[in-house]
């Protein structure tokens, strides 16, 4: 699937990262590291459960910079080398995509966040889309071994 294929549902995000496909997907796998760059610039997570499995499920609360917390619920649905299917299952819903490729310069993302819904991909795109963008910025950042919030 291209940009040109994203249905009307679906935000995606595209970024090339220099590190290997297993080392981005051990940001996923491993909490503590998922932990350090899930979520947009200021945001910090509490991991109540975290089954890494397919099935598994993954209830945490992001905390963001003004004080309010967002308490999340998801379910692992694949996961593998190449490809991660993360079900968002409290509002807003969403079904997240990502696909892991390899480079000659590292990995490229594919972050596709599908709200099933055209109304609320709507309603959210204004938020969502530059949060994406802070959220691979700060994978990027882990993966180089810098702050996850510096500049």
């Amino acid at each position: 699937m291209t940009l040109h294929d994203t249905p009307p549902t679906a935000l995606r995000t595209n970024r090339l990262v220099a590190a290997p496909p297993r080392a981005v997907y051990e940001a996923f796998e491993r909490p503590e590291l998922l932990t350090q760059w899930w979520g947009p610039t200021g945001f910090t997570n509490t991991f109540a459960r975290f089954e890494f499995r397919p099935g598994g499920t993954w209830d945490f609360v992001m905390h963001g910079p003004d004080g309010r917390d967002y308490a999340n619920t998801c379910v692992f649905r694949e996961l593998g080398p190449a490809r991660l299917v993360i079900d968002h299952t409290v509002a807003p819903l969403f079904l997240l995509t990502v696909t892991l490729t390899e480079e000659a310069d590292g990995t490229r993302i594919d972050w596709l966040q599908d709200f099933l819904r055209p109304e609320v991909t709507a309603a959210v795109r204004a938020v969502v889309v530059p949060s994406n963008e802070q959220v691979l910025d700060r994978l990027a950042r882990l993966l180089a071994g810098r702050p996850v919030d510096a500049p």
